[in-house]
């Protein structure tokens, strides 16, 4: 998933692992001044449907409005939370998901099976261009409901999908149904703790597949909160408690997601006391936060995965020595000592080290400073003369951006620039459209707790996060093989070749593994934040 903050996208999806952040959206008349409300910092979304929220900050407002099937313990194993029990065939092919009963969609619908297979077969249906739609491609029948394109000429031309629902999705009664993959995935589970297998109520469509115009700025789901109101875009996001919410209660009536353009003016924010919760301290205040907050600044471990990556459809920098060399450039330790004051650390691999199979220096000597090296390795692959390193300005990125164009042009001889896009859905669609943006900031936070979370969606040919147009059909297949394989082991094997093969390709250049730094006001308490980059709504309270 792609990331919220100036470390970590949101794509995420991570999607990617992308971030944002902003002036202060807040109106006058801010709900958190109502009695047992709170506030929280985001920037602006980039869609609250769910099979198209791929970042971190949509993410967050669809965890208080929505109750996923299963959530993770702080080993990161699955517990069932929505479903009752998941079940599944000797193979991973097959698998039951029984519903608890009694849950009711906030506008008091009933939750049943077909409320999540028709939310899924929307995620999944090509033509509706849904950016999680990925998620949904290891069920039974995903293929024949993707568009044709035959000769790459667009959308346009395509033709249509054979299939409109997915054959993988079967109602055995109102409570209860069945999953059919087209290959075994033991990580299935997992997988549906991701955004995108929320369910959607009828009032969510128009007619059949087809989505109620204006159902993304009014969300309704299954979860603890509902929407008050409407998405007051680049202003405030509004959720309200649900009466008689069957699952677990969260301790206050309501959240305020305060939408920012600008990181600096959301901490000025929460220092002032009209802010209750940031949930990434800006570069420029590291310093100044231990003074200014005391013990209300905090930190924990995130799975965040800061990188750049290469656009391998311009030809600057299809030359792979190009690539390593502007890695080896890189000196990640000043950086990070430097600019995130010890906040984040060197990324020498392509898989956090929150997740069971990471291995430490992966990258090898792609990833060692070595300025050397770099410029003669620059020289003989006869690398473009200037450079520069597209990012998004919403999120805090330009002090490190500078920093590490610095150490290029120190290292390499060569001219480096930062070029700021005002959001990152701004330059992500100069990406898809194949212009010249140049290195592309990016950044990630899983989606689940498997190590293949973080090579599928960002490297394999259709991965959903592949922004950069990265192909390589020996890694397709190692990721397969790992999705496919019988034990954890086995699959953790069989990802660890697929990273190796990005370590001698170099798609992308690692740059730091995050965590949560955060701070919050002297309203709130029990505030915490977990892996995904996410504060913990039912923990959460308003200080006595």
């Amino acid at each position: 998933m792609r990331g919220n903050g100036p470390w970590k996208m949101a794509a995420g999806v991570a999607a990617i692992a992308l971030l944002a952040g902003g002036c202060s959206g807040g109106s006058s008349d801010d709900d958190e001044t109502l009695p047992n409300t709170i506030s929280i910092g985001i920037v602006e979304p980039d869609s609250l449907v769910p099979s198209n929220t791929t970042e971190a900050n949509g993410s967050s407002v669809l965890a208080s409005i929505f109750y996923p099937l299963i959530r993770f313990d702080d080993n990161s194993n699955p517990y069932t939370v929505a479903a009752e029990s998941i079940t599944h065939d000797k193979a991973n092919k097959v698998w039951t998901i029984k519903l608890r009963s009694g849950f009711t969609f906030s506008n008091g619908e009933p939750v049943t099976a077909d409320n999540y297979i028709n939310a899924w077969n929307y995620g999944a249906y090509g033509p509706n261009a849904q950016l999680a739609s990925y998620f949904f491609s290891r069920i039974d029948g995903y293929a024949q409901m993707q568009s044709i394109d035959p000769d790459g000429s667009g959308p346009d031309k395509a033709s249509e999908p054979k299939a409109k629902k997915l054959t993988g999705l079967a109602k055995l009664n109102d409570l209860t149904f069945r999953v059919t993959l087209s290959a075994g995935f033991s990580g299935w589970e997992s997988v549906m703790g991701n955004d995108s297998f929320y369910p959607l109520p009828k009032a969510a469509f128009k007619s059949d597949g087809v989505l109620a115009d204006g159902f993304g700025d009014a969300p309704i789901g299954n979860g603890p909160f509902k929407m008050k109101g409407k998405w007051e875009h680049d202003s405030k996001i509004v959720v309200e408690k649900v009466a008689d919410f069957k699952g677990t209660i969260p301790k206050v009536d309501g959240i305020t997601w305060k939408i920012y353009q600008d990181l600096g003016a959301q901490y000025a924010d929460l220092i002032a006391g009209n802010l209750d919760v940031e949930t990434k301290i800006p570069i420029e205040s590291l310093a100044s936060a231990s003074g200014d907050l005391g013990a209300r600044l905090q930190k924990s471990k995130s799975s965040a995965f800061s990188f750049v990556g290469f656009p391998l459809y311009d030809k600057d920098y299809q030359n792979r020595d190009v690539r390593r060399a502007i890695s080896m450039a890189i000196n990640r330790e000043e950086m990070t000592d430097q600019i995130f004051l010890g906040s984040e650390t060197p990324a020498t691999s392509f898989v956090s080290p929150v997740v069971a199979g990471y291995r430490a220096n992966t990258c090898g000597d792609n990833c060692v400073y070595n300025p050397t090296e770099a410029k003669d390795l620059y020289t003989k692959a006869n690398g473009p003369k200037d450079l520069k390193i597209s990012y998004n300005a919403d999120g805090g990125h330009k002090a490190w951006v500078d920093a590490m164009c610095n150490q290029i042009k120190a290292s390499l001889g060569v001219n480096c620039t930062g070029s700021p896009e005002p959001k990152l859905a701004d330059l992500l669609k100069k990406v898809r459209e194949h212009k010249s943006v140049g290195m592309i900031r990016l950044a990630w936070a899983m989606d689940y707790p498997l190590m293949e979370n973080y090579l599928a969606p960002l490297y394999t040919t259709d991965g959903s996060s592949n922004y950069y147009g990265y192909t390589n059909t020996a890694f397709d297949s190692l990721v397969a093989e790992g999705s496919a394989a019988a034990t954890t082991q086995a699959a953790q094997k069989k990802w660890q070749d697929a990273e190796d093969i990005l370590a001698t390709d170099m798609p992308v250049l690692p740059l730091r593994f995050g965590q949560n730094v955060y701070g919050f006001s002297e309203k709130v308490t029990n505030v915490s934040m977990d892996l995904f980059q996410k504060v913990d709504i039912y923990k959460i309270e308003v200080a006595s």
